[in-house]
């Protein structure tokens, strides 16, 4: 595999860009697929922090994808040998509002392509930066980083949970349901079959069900922000520890710090295991 990778070193460095507009829409059946009470929006007002993933959707031609339903290997990100990909966490600032109406641009480019080798064999960690931008002004900066793993294998050993805080100031259970899956997934135009495709996740990945995306646990984090903080998330630094399926109760929790400049945030699978963490500054 060491000739394939340094091949994907060529990749560090590439850059793309693409644009788009803030519509309403997005943010009127996301806001319901959250359970949240919101005003309908309209043209001027602020896009919540995290809900910038509602736009820039790649939409590729049905022939185009893999087995796994994501988009077949190469183009902008590397094509890594490895079968399963997934999403490992990320760093994003929050600098400007970006508001419904506003024409944004992407400026994407990829840092770093890292092989390694974890319990459960290979694996090659890609960090792209992504700087959104309204006009002339950068709003949003990110780091994203995107884990590339081998097969499951039937019979595998679950990876170990690290136990959660026993406690926390915020705290919502919820359920990720076959139904909010779904409508996350369609709102992300997320094909990936480990979200929806209850067969294939069991028979291919050999996972017990259906997986609670990373990035909507990550925006329910930063809708607990929005629930309990008085004043808006400025950088969030976060990454996945371990899954969270669709037929198990989980929880998304935060501890704000005495001074409210920072809060820790969790969510928490029914086994009472981390799953994502990350901490909020604002």
């Amino acid at each position: 595999m060491s000739n394939e990778l340094d091949h994907l070193h060529q990749w560090v460095g590439k850059t793309e860009s693409v644009t788009d507009t803030v519509a309403a829409w997005p943010v009127t059946a996301l806001s319901a697929t959250l359970d949240r009470d919101d005003a309908a929006p309209k043209t001027g007002d602020e896009l919540p922090p995290g809900w910038h993933w509602l736009f820039f959707l790649e939409a590729k031609r049905a022939s185009e994808l893999g087995p796994d339903g994501h988009p077949k290997r190469g183009g902008f990100l590397p094509p890594v040998p490895l079968p399963r990909r997934m999403w490992a966490g990320g760093r994003i600032e929050f600098l400007a509002p970006l508001r419904i109406g506003d024409a944004i641009r992407r400026d994407s480019e990829i840092l770093s392509v890292e092989p390694k080798h974890g319990r459960s064999g290979d694996l090659v960690f890609v960090t792209v930066r992504h700087t959104i931008s309204a006009g002339k002004t950068a709003a949003v900066r990110e780091e994203h980083d995107i884990v590339y793993r081998d097969a499951a294998k039937a019979g595998d050993a679950p990876p170990p949970g690290k136990p959660a805080p026993q406690s926390a100031a915020w705290q919502r259970s919820l359920t990720g349901d076959p139904v909010m899956l779904f409508r996350y997934s369609a709102l992300t135009f997320n094909g990936h079959r480990i979200h929806y495709d209850l067969d294939y996740v069991k028979n291919e990945e050999h996972y017990p069900g259906l997986i609670v995306h990373g990035p909507l646990q990550t925006t329910l984090l930063l809708d607990l922000c929005r629930r309990h903080a008085a004043r808006p998330v400025k950088k969030l630094d976060y990454r996945a520890l371990h899954p969270v399926f669709h037929s198990e109760r989980f929880t998304v929790n935060g501890n704000p710090a005495a001074d409210g400049a920072s809060a820790e945030l969790w969510t928490a699978n029914a086994a009472g295991n981390l799953a994502m963490a990350g901490t909020a500054y604002f």
